[in-house]
């Protein structure tokens, strides 16, 4: 009986997860049947085939109550948070995830699981093939536009880096490291060129290189944000 019963709950918790269309009670049935309150504050996590790590993850720690599903392609784990700030729920998950993984926002109950599951998928996009770590969607939104759009997003790129795409790879690599360490850095040329272990003149020589060959300006805000959302599907598309 207890075996059905667990069947039951994990059937009731995968319809949620699909975000079918629900019949009347559906969320009811599944907080009696997992034992969770129908009204409460969950998340979803989505980790790549394989990359939850091993099967005997916890089912509670640090107060959060973890149910895992597996897909073909993927794995996936609602995650009851109580009153816990979801912003630790990554470095908790990296005791047993390797990832990748994305995290979708908080939601209100167990009826919001679906739409929970779709957000959590985009912010997987948001991780670069041949990647780890474990991301929050609030932390790659921009990011995630991108990843959620991929015929704009190669769009966007050929129209951008076009120029920049194709130059040797190595060379292409390094413009955009620099653009990427520049960014990272707030626009400071001398930080960026310690991250980078070179000249702050080297830094600014690479980033007029990026301005000539995009014909776009760092300086100017619209342009910039064209670069910055380039710079996210390239890195996306094809990792350095």
């Amino acid at each position: 009986m207890q075996r059905r019963s667990d069947e039951q709950g994990q059937a009731l918790l995968d319809a949620l997860l699909e975000g079918r269309p629900q019949e009347p009670g559906l969320a009811a049935r599944a907080a009696a049947a997992l034992g969770l309150p129908e009204q409460g504050r969950y998340t979803v996590v989505v980790f790549r085939a394989g990359g939850c790590g091993p099967a005997d993850l916890s089912t509670a720690a640090d107060g959060m109550r973890f149910f895992r599903r597996t897909r073909a392609d993927c794995e996936i784990l609602v995650v009851a948070l109580a009153d816990h700030d979801p912003a630790g729920l990554a470095p908790l998950l990296a005791r047993w995830c390797p990832g990748p993984g994305g995290i979708g926002p908080p939601v209100d109950g167990l009826a919001e699981l679906g739409a929970a599951r779709r957000l959590a998928d985009v912010a997987l996009l948001t991780c670069p093939p041949g990647t780890a770590g474990i991301v929050r969607l609030e932390e790659r939104l921009p990011a995630a536009l991108v990843a959620s759009q991929p015929e704009l997003s190669a769009r966007l790129l050929a129209d951008v880096f076009g120029p920049l795409l194709a130059l040797d790879p190595a060379d292409r690599a390094l413009l955009v490291r620099t653009l990427d360490a520049w960014l990272e850095c707030g626009g400071s040329a001398g930080r960026a060129a310690g991250r980078l272990y070179c000249h702050r003149n080297t830094v600014l020589n690479r980033l007029r290189r990026l301005e000539q060959l995009t014909a776009r300006s760092l300086s100017q805000p619209r342009e910039l944000v064209e670069m910055m959302l380039a710079l996210y599907a390239f890195e996306l598309s094809a990792p350095l």
